[in-house]
């Protein structure tokens, strides 16, 4: 089981530098803009040589995306959040929290800022390990891309 039954997930994180909220498609918008505004960064966020996000991504697409974050979320199945900077009031990233295909971790975290904000990547990675230990249930927490090499996990089976 990903998350135990009893476990009450947090739907919100507020410190000094970062505000989480739940993805959803009420965020579209900013999503879409994040996104499309920092597309060749992206494509090396969730594996190393990706196609998404697509250079003619539609709204509507980001849309239905953004409508399955949230489903997963109300089924306990996976964790998707936006990433607002408090300072600025402004939409910066986008954290997940995924089960995972490792053996010795208890999930797949994948995270990113948006180009303009890319400075605060490595203090957001920190923020969000952080609250991981003290809030979640996870005690090895696994960062494709950023504490496990991409290769690893081609060659486990899903």
């Amino acid at each position: 089981m990903f998350i135990p039954a009893d476990f009450k997930i947090p739907r919100h994180l507020s410190n000094e530098q970062f505000r989480f909220e739940v993805l959803e498609p009420g965020l579209c918008e900013l999503d879409y803009e994040a996104v499309m505004s920092s597309r060749e960064r992206l494509r090396h966020v969730f594996v190393e040589n990706d196609d998404w996000p697509a250079d003619d991504m539609s709204f509507e697409f980001n849309k239905k995306d953004l409508i399955m974050h949230e489903d997963e979320f109300k089924a306990r199945e996976a964790f998707a959040y936006a990433v607002f900077n408090p300072m600025k009031d402004n939409y910066i990233g986008c954290v997940y929290i995924n089960p995972t295909r490792f053996t010795n971790f208890d999930c797949e975290v994948y995270l990113w800022v948006k180009d303009s904000e890319v400075e605060l990547d490595q203090a957001l990675l920190e923020s969000v390990d952080r609250w991981l230990q003290e809030e979640w249930p996870f005690k090895q927490r696994a960062y494709p891309g950023r504490s496990i090499d991409f290769a690893g996990i081609v060659s486990i089976p899903l």
